[in-house]
């Protein structure tokens, strides 16, 4: 039994069992099903569910079920030799819970961004099923083998509160911890006074255990911070492990660490991979995290588990802090971070952390506690007070996510350098949408004129000229096309602070975009600020750049819906990448002559991902993705695609040309995780 559903339609698709030697017969029956009836919003007499029986000459090989409609078939496979009548009553119990849990939040999802986007969404997701993460499990996580011997023997405090937890989640935490490959570890307890018995007395027995465990009993609650803290206060370790009590800890974790450290003893935060575990064991949904991403943890705490620090650090910041209980450990990080170089932050990109979904915690409830999320509103604020940098926090698009808004004491000037050649229409919808929708009020437009020959491109510019006086510039740039040549050359003649480069294909959406660019690009470690970006149908035409991806670099997020948060909120708070695009992209002017501006050789592709990845790397700054900075882009109308020999040709070479001039950022971009595909934006598991 099931339920299908043609989201555009709204009607059932076709359902047909593909004939095999082992299928006798099979007979296919329509039923109502209210539930999924009232989360999408159906018509009432629509029958989406479905049952199916089937007559087999014998249980062995696979089912194969077809659900077609006009333009496309999905299959689905049942095997045969399963016994699914003879599952476990939990496996069953946290499968329904999975499945009312997805429920639940696309019934949101639909709520918030239309039947439309729903499909949209729903399609990318059909290639993210959890069945890939777990053939990526079977994959990269092989039995574990003899640990080399490490000559520093580092030792590491894992550090968990206590109280009134169950025990048997306890006992699975716990027992993660002995059966680490890596043994110069020590547990420290801190037991926030529980009242449970059978909980005090299996603490007694852990204890006694093991002589590297260690339990502290406090005598009045004063909850996970206070008792966190008790747990520090008998901690011997160099380094400290947090661990919350119903989580685990992977095999290797430990040794993960202290092999790394072996390496780089100079580190002082370490933070690992991540994913969810539920009550019957199965893994899922996993947290694949960038390298060092300062802009990315003030909008959310991407860092979380597995986190270690060196431990003299964490006492020289008082440890954790009453009145941050849900949100301990980021107002902890932000804290700990401001302590320490980016140098001495390392992610190590493996799965080390199993965080458990049980109906009280926010892995599987986001709702269950809603006062961590106004802690960590509060953290955040309190981060930007510390470091005297003005602005304000809000709750972002979903508990758990923020949007920073940062002052501007000063609004320079901005340089808006528009290249076009012809393109009338195209040109005029993008200066209107500026001058109609910037609240920012700062700024000159230069329009790079690149031999248009249209006689009504002059009308346009003398229109703009009266309009915007000296606001206006027609720079006429009559030379073969050389995008890069040609912005290099209006950037010259720039008077503001600040550069904009801006596709004439591009048209603005919201008021406060060039605001929202400005106050990212006026701290000293942005280099480059970009824009999200949508084609036409509202679908994500850009939102960051990987570089690697498909072989060279590519769009995250491609083709995603309006309105989506993206992977683990990416599309909705201010992320740092590798790169963005020059379709939108502001920089600092003093930046962009340091580096000579854009390389000349790249004529028409990827000048602005090697121009983004030189400020990374030569000028040690970062390239942020501003989440709320939204615009149109009409991609390629004016220049057209590469459809012709000699253009394939000359895209062929400068991808080439790329590729040998950054060789170690194609293999391996920092701000994307290596267990993810390069085969698309998707952020899809990499098999």
């Amino acid at each position: 039994m099931g339920w299908a559903i043609d989201m555009l339609s709204k009607k059932n698709p076709q359902i047909e069992v593909k004939k095999t030697a082992e299928i006798v017969s099979s007979k296919i029956g329509l039923a109502p099903r209210g539930d999924v009836i009232g989360i999408y919003d159906l018509p009432p007499y629509v029958s989406v569910g479905f049952s199916i029986t089937l007559t087999v000459q014998s249980f062995k090989g696979e089912a194969v079920l077809l659900f077609s409609n006009a333009e496309e078939t999905v299959t689905q496979t049942i095997d045969l030799e399963k016994n699914y009548a003879n599952l476990k009553q939990s496996v069953n119990k946290d499968k329904w819970k999975q499945y009312f849990r997805k429920v639940k939040k696309g019934f949101g999802y639909l709520k918030r961004n239309g039947l439309l986007n729903t499909y949209r969404r729903v399609r990318i997701e059909q290639q993210k099923t959890n069945d890939k993460y777990l053939e990526w499990i079977e994959k990269n996580e092989q039995p574990l083998q003899q640990t080399a011997e490490l000559k520093n023997q580092v030792l590491i405090s894992v550090v968990i509160p206590v109280y009134n937890v169950e025990v048997r989640w306890l006992d699975k935490c716990i027992q993660s911890i002995k059966d680490q490959t890596y043994t110069n570890w020590e547990l420290c307890i801190a037991d926030d006074a529980s009242t449970n018995k059978e909980l005090l007395d299996a603490l007694a027995a852990y204890e006694k255990s093991d002589s590297r465990i260690k339990v502290v009993f406090r005598k009045e609650n004063g909850h996970i911070c206070k008792a966190t803290n008790s747990a520090l206060e008998i901690a011997e370790g160099e380094f400290v492990a947090l661990l919350d009590n119903d989580d685990e800890l992977a095999p290797n974790a430990l040794y993960e660490v202290a092999a790394l450290l072996n390496e780089h003893p100079e580190l002082n935060l370490i933070y690992t991979d991540e994913d969810k575990i539920d009550e019957s064991g199965t893994r899922s949904d996993p947290a694949f995290k960038p390298q060092w991403s300062p802009d990315l943890l003030m909008g959310t705490n991407y860092i979380s588990h597995l986190g270690v620090y060196r431990r003299s650090i964490i006492e020289e910041i008082g440890g954790l802090r009453e009145g941050f209980e849900g949100a301990q450990d980021y107002d902890l990080v932000l804290r700990f971070t401001e302590k320490t170089a980016p140098e001495t932050i390392a992610h190590i990109p493996k799965v080390l952390y199993h965080w458990r979904m049980l109906d009280t915690s926010t892995a599987a409830n986001q709702g269950s506690k809603n006062y961590a999320f106004l802690a960590g509103q509060k953290a955040l604020q309190e981060a930007l007070n510390r470091r005297g940098i003005a602005g304000s926090v809000e709750s972002g698009a979903a508990n758990g996510l923020y949007r920073v808004t940062y002052d501007i004491p000063e609004k320079e000037m901005v340089s808006i350098i528009i290249p076009t050649r012809n393109g009338y229409k195209d040109l005029k919808r993008c200066v209107d949408s500026i001058v109609e929708k910037t609240e920012y009020p700062n700024f000159e437009i230069i329009v790079a004129d690149n031999g248009s020959d249209e006689a009504q491109m002059e009308e346009l510019y003398s229109h703009y000229e009266t309009m915007l006086g000296d606001r206006f510039t027609k720079l006429s740039i009559d030379i073969p096309f050389n995008f890069s040549k040609i912005n290099n050359l209006a950037a010259k003649e720039a008077k503001g602070k600040y550069l904009l480069f801006l596709n004439n294909d591009t048209k603005v959406i919201n008021m406060n975009w060039l605001t929202n660019m400005v106050s990212l690009a006026q701290f000293d470690h942005v280099g480059t600020v970009g824009a999200k970006l949508y084609y036409e149908n509202n679908t994500i035409q850009h939102a960051g750049v990987i570089v690697g991806l498909g072989g060279v670099a590519g769009h995250g997020h491609h083709t995603y819906p309006k309105g989506d948060f993206g992977y683990f909120g990416k599309l909705v708070v201010n992320t740092d990448y590798l790169a963005v695009t020059a379709a939108c992209v502001m920089i600092k002017k003093t930046d962009f002559d340091q580096l000579n501006g854009f390389d000349e050789e790249f004529v028409v592709a990827y000048n602005d991902v090697d121009l983004c990845i030189r400020v990374y790397d030569e000028l040690g700054k970062y390239n942020v993705f501003a989440a709320d900075t939204e615009l149109y882009h009409y991609e390629s109308q004016s220049r057209g695609y590469e459809d012709t020999p000699e253009k394939q040709e000359r895209f062929l070479q400068e991808a080439e040309r790329f590729r040998r001039r950054w060789p170690d950022y194609v293999e391996n971009d920092p701000f994307y995780n290596p267990n993810l595909t390069v085969s698309g934006g998707d952020f899809t598991v990499r098999l």
